[in-house]
């Protein structure tokens, strides 16, 4: 099981590094890893578990943040829709599709940086994932190819920048004035 105590923080140098491909066929060892980490993620979003053992939330984390510098990730959010993206994915290639510049209103967190961050880190509006899946359920690994939009896009761009070595904090500025929002935060009182 994947603790906080397991995630490599900012300055680490395995974080600034462009990750390995993985080898094929998936070890037993890649598809434990990949396992941990899908289970990290989910478990971050369950508040009892989360509390009883001290897990910061997240939507992603990458085999990096966890000092294995292999083209790995595992994404598991909603979007607005209420669509599921659950996904174990190897040796990933991103492409963009609509350059439209996004971001996340109030900024980006990751596991990896223990700070208060300011700016907005600039993503694209949609992109094209094309991947090796592994399903954890079936123990099988899938070709996948995927577009996503929007808030889910954000996700993906920031779990890959992890396997090429860039950190969100590597890409902050104060403004984005050709940008827009991913999605509107609503304050209770409206």
């Amino acid at each position: 099981m994947i603790l906080m105590d397991d995630i490599i923080r900012e300055g680490h140098p395995t974080l600034t590094k462009k990750a390995k491909e993985v080898t094929l066929p998936l070890s037993i060892n890649d598809k434990k890893i990949l396992k941990e980490m899908l289970e990290f993620v989910k478990n971050s979003q369950d508040d009892e578990i989360a509390t009883e053992y001290d897990l910061r939330p997240g939507v992603g984390i990458a085999a990096p943040q966890i000092n294995i510098s292999k083209r790995m990730f595992v994404i598991y959010v909603e979007d607005f829709n209420g669509i599921l993206y659950e996904y174990a994915l190897i040796n990933p290639v991103l492409t963009v599709v609509n350059n439209s510049e996004i971001y996340v209103p109030g900024g980006e967190g990751c596991l990896s940086v223990d700070r208060v961050t300011k700016g907005l880190t600039p993503r694209y509006q949609e992109i094209n994932i094309k991947a090796l899946r592994y399903d954890v359920a079936s123990d099988l690994v899938i070709p996948i190819e995927l577009n996503v939009s929007g808030y889910v896009a954000i996700v993906f761009q920031h779990e890959y920048d992890h396997i090429e070595g860039i950190m969100f904090t590597d890409k902050l500025y104060d403004e984005l004035p050709n940008a827009k929002p991913a999605f509107e935060i609503i304050s209770p009182e409206d």
